[in-house]
């Protein structure tokens, strides 16, 4: 799953016309969307940086951010001044994901996939360097893992993160690597590049992921990629909770589960629910 940034794709007017109005466009919007596509596949940059990518004037740029800011669409870390898609884009992306019916054909797997294994069940897909959860279905389980929807995981320290990050194409996976920080969180984190590729290639032959505490020290993280039509690992699903619970005794059957939930999805064939009583 991938995301291209225009450099400035705005439409040009037609010979003589004075504005982009005149090929249908409006040259204020493009350039809010070409600003918007561009902090929504990094992790944060600043209002120089973003007019250096895009080869705008910092006073267009300002302009643009604060009316995205203004409706939620865009917002600023007070303390990098670095700037990061708002929780109203989170809620358009939502409307998508309603109309394309991932969440809601996911929805009984994850129900499903926590009853089965006891663990939090969670969908996720690709958001730049990250990965953005969807869905959730909780375990009841005092002590469990916790990922609401709009929450963003580091790709190299997440289960779903490493699933799509080792059915990605070799050149995406090469670019996307060399861009990562590779930020240490415990001391279980793969930091260096060759170990995770390594690890990458594991996970692809198996066909699971594992976050063996990667993220959070005491926590484990089960998952699978869920395929597209075109056969791109659009997404993925995963458990997660504390690692006494997720022990090594039931890695093979948790996996197993999470593996048949990821193939019910892929190509959005998840099964219909089961029928009531009676119906």
């Amino acid at each position: 799953m991938s995301v291209q940034i225009r450099k400035r794709g705005r439409p040009r007017g037609r010979a003589g016309g004075p504005n982009a109005e005149d090929s249908g466009g409006i040259r204020a919007l493009d350039r809010a969307l070409d600003i918007l596509d561009l902090i929504a596949v990094s992790s944060g940059l600043t209002l120089t940086e973003i007019a250096q990518r895009l080869g705008m004037a910092p006073s267009t740029v300002h302009r643009v951010l604060v009316t995205l800011a203004a409706r939620g669409v865009a917002e600023s870390d007070s303390q990098t001044q670095a700037w990061h898609v708002g929780p109203t884009a989170f809620r358009h992306g939502s409307a998508f994901m309603r109309r394309s019916g991932l969440v809601e054909r996911a929805r009984p797997l994850l129900r499903r996939l926590m009853e089965q294994t006891g663990e939090t069940a969670n969908l996720g897909i690709l958001n730049g360097d990250a990965v953005l959860f969807l869905s959730q279905a909780e375990t009841h389980e005092t002590i469990r893992a916790f990922f609401p929807p709009g929450t963003r995981s580091a790709l190299h320290a997440s289960g779903i993160g490493k699933a799509l990050l080792a059915h990605a194409p070799p050149a995406d996976l090469k670019r996307m690597i060399a861009g990562m920080a590779l930020e240490r969180f415990t001391p279980t984190t793969l930091t260096d590049p060759q170990a995770l590729v390594q690890d990458l290639v594991r996970i692809r032959a198996r066909g699971y992921a594992l976050d063996n505490e990667e993220r959070t020290p005491g926590m484990r993280c089960i998952a699978a990629p869920i395929f597209d039509l075109g056969g791109e690992a659009a997404a993925g699903i995963s458990v997660s909770g504390p690692s006494l619970r997720m022990s090594d005794a039931r890695l093979a059957s948790m996996s197993q589960a999470v593996i048949e939930a990821a193939r019910a999805l892929s190509f959005g064939m998840a099964p219909d629910p089961a029928p009531r009583d009676g119906t």
